[in-house]
């Protein structure tokens, strides 16, 4: 009996748009380049609920006759290819119709067109890939798509798109990326009704800065090298901008999009010893490379490419790198010239009324004669006051001996370690119970006397052994609880700035500050907008002192992107928790530490940071290291 049968055009047609149309974005990013290919000026595209319900791309280009029209929703229907050696050589982003077969297959497609010469245009309806009718209509030169109900025949596909917000932030990506690569071709992008971007036409420089915000202008130093090999044009960031999260990061050849690991690891290494670990600068690298020498076609979406001299081209961009960095970087210098030397006057030389200074000595002082500073004070009178004396014993010595008997007391014998493990891990409890009770036996059993271990650890005894908390990580975890506790009663203390602070957002990161500002400003944030993607920082919450604000609200607004509005609390509390938290290195005194231990106690989770990682372990084995 045979089984292999020939697919329906229908059932055949989406499987074939599920390698191209993965998303809204992806309708986007389509007909965007088809507009482009058609020599548009002016690009708008709008967008209803995230793509899922309506999109609409409009230009101005050379739009279609009425057979071409029909024909561009046909597979295989291309103005670009004539032949297979034509593959090889493109020069522009797709061909006309390529994707518009797939889309039409999931989607219902309007289509109006008109080309200049003409007096009137062309309407086709298609949904499902069926044409549903085609009529003359009124409408100005070039094109005009509208995709709506994207996946309306596949209701598997549509159940399996993400939120609107997480959609939304996939088209913004597209859309910069498109953006990005022609800066002589005006953009804009509606959000229902909202004007997301705007951007006019002009020059490389302008267009990254009108994206992404007036501070990266100042981040920025050119790059320009050109070799028989390939060209390569752009702008990297400088060292002072690094960051670990967020940083903008793209690489386009022959004004395409692609993801590169390998020569993204050129840029990597080229400042690896200028900046911190774990940091990122900024990029925008273009490369201009011979047709014959990339395969473009590696995957559906475009965004994978094959080149032919990888290796050299590697050299190239990181050789570029170090060069446009240690040509531009504002690095100070030295300048050894006669012109603008500043004259130091030699001593002695005119009435400046100025004597050399002098040494005084003690001739009296004896380091070897007691001088009866009984409390190991020092006095400031003498040459030799610094250096250490030998004092009597503290009048307070019986509290220090009082305080070594409870550390003993504390400790225990061999027997009670082990009574005290056998009830420390009792198995008869549920984990939150035993969780509450180890909790409670630490902060019945734990010492009042604390000691510091390299700037990093405080060490107190417990009747199980020797307790070592982490620092940071505890004050990480007191500090999270806080400020989670200020965002569920929306009530914290705002410590008002006397010299507001300017920070700047990309399109994409002022929605994301407009999404969670309800969360900052319950934290004790007060941002106010001055138009153009820039606010001012009026107030910050009280506690944080000392902190650099702007990085801080960067690193937050990094942090959340597009996470689900459940999260964005704890994301936001975890954030401002460990820039406010005490670093390591930091030194603490005995109230300090029995404060922090005592703070740490009293949180619902005194194990793991909201991250997880360990805040304390305790060495239960002390008598069998010796």
């Amino acid at each position: 009996m045979d089984i292999i049968q020939l697919l329906p055009d229908t059932v055949a047609n989406q499987i074939a748009a599920g390698e191209v149309i993965e998303r809204p974005a992806s309708v986007i990013k389509e007909l965007v380049e088809n507009s482009i290919d058609a020599g548009a000026q002016h690009i708008n595209v709008v967008v209803v609920d995230a793509g899922k319900t309506l999109i609409r791309v409009i230009d101005d280009g050379k739009g279609m006759s009425p057979t071409d029209a029909r024909l561009a929703f046909e597979h295989h229907a291309t103005s670009k290819i004539r032949k297979a050696d034509d593959l090889f050589a493109l020069h522009t982003m797709g061909f006309r119709g390529e994707a518009l077969a797939t889309i039409a297959a999931v989607a219902q497609v309007e289509l109006r067109t008109r080309q200049k010469e003409d007096e009137i245009g062309t309407l086709i309806n298609i949904a499902g890939s069926k044409v549903e009718n085609q009529d003359v209509v009124s409408c100005p030169p070039g094109s005009s798509f509208s995709v709506k109900n994207i996946f309306f025949n596949i209701p598997a596909r549509r159940k399996f798109l993400k939120g609107d917000a997480a959609e939304l932030n996939h088209i913004t990506t597209i859309f910069e990326r498109i953006a990005l690569v022609y800066p002589e071709i005006s953009f804009t992008l509606h959000v229902g009704e909202m004007e997301k971007y705007n951007l006019r036409a002009g020059q490389q420089l302008q267009r990254i800065v009108d994206i992404f915000g007036a501070k990266m202008q100042q981040d920025l130093v050119p790059v320009n090298v050109e070799t028989t090999i390939c060209k390569l044009t752009g702008f990297v960031g400088k060292p002072a901008s690094s960051k670990k999260k967020g940083a903008k990061q793209f690489f386009f050849v022959n004004g395409r999009y692609m993801r590169h690991p390998y020569f993204h690891k050129a840029v990597t290494q080229a400042v690896e010893r200028m900046i911190t670990a774990g940091e990122q600068i900024p990029y925008f690298l273009y490369l201009d490379v011979s047709p014959e020498n990339i395969d473009v076609n590696v995957s559906p979406t475009k965004t994978e490419i094959k080149f032919e001299n990888e290796q050299t081209i590697w050299q190239i961009i990181n050789a570029a790198i170090k060069d446009s960095i240690g040509q531009f970087s504002e690095i100070p210098s030295i300048d050894f010239g006669s012109e603008g030397r500043i004259e130091i006057p030699v001593f002695g030389d005119g009435d400046l009324g100025d004597s050399a200074p002098g040494v005084k000595l003690n001739s009296s002082y004896n380091p070897f004669k007691s001088t009866g500073h009984a409390q190991g004070g020092s006095s400031r009178g003498s040459a030799g006051s610094y250096l250490p004396k030998r004092s009597a014993a503290p009048a307070d010595w019986e509290v220090f001996y009082e305080a070594t008997k409870n550390l003993d007391t504390l400790t225990g014998d061999s027997a009670a370690g082990s009574e005290s493990q056998e009830g420390f891990f009792s198995h008869a409890l549920t984990p939150e119970q035993e969780t509450e009770r180890r909790k409670q036996s630490l902060i019945e059993d734990k010492s009042s006397v604390h000691y510091q271990y390299k700037g990093q650890y405080i060490m107190t005894a417990v009747k199980s052994g020797l307790m070592v908390i982490d620092q940071h990580r505890a004050h990480v975890r007191i500090l999270y609880e806080r400020f989670m506790k200020q965002l569920d009663s929306r009530k914290a203390p705002s410590q008002k700035v006397l010299f507001p602070e300017i920070i700047s957002f990309t399109g994409e990161e002022e929605q994301t500050l407009t999404d969670i500002n309800d969360s900052l400003t319950a934290l004790g944030f007060e941002l106010t907008s001055l138009g153009g993607g820039s606010y001012a920082i009026n107030g910050t919450p009280a506690g944080v002192e000392g902190i650099n604000i702007v990085k801080l609200l960067q690193d937050i607004i990094s942090s959340v992107g597009a996470s689900a509005k459940e999260t964005v609390n704890s994301i936001i509390a975890e954030r401002l928790a460990n820039n406010a938290a005490i670093s390591y290195g930091e030194i603490l005194g005995d109230k300090e530490m029995e404060q922090l231990v005592a703070d740490l106690f009293c949180c619902s989770n005194v194990n793991y940071t909201p991250s997880g990682k360990n805040i304390m372990t305790i060495i239960d084995d002390i008598e069998n290291r010796f």
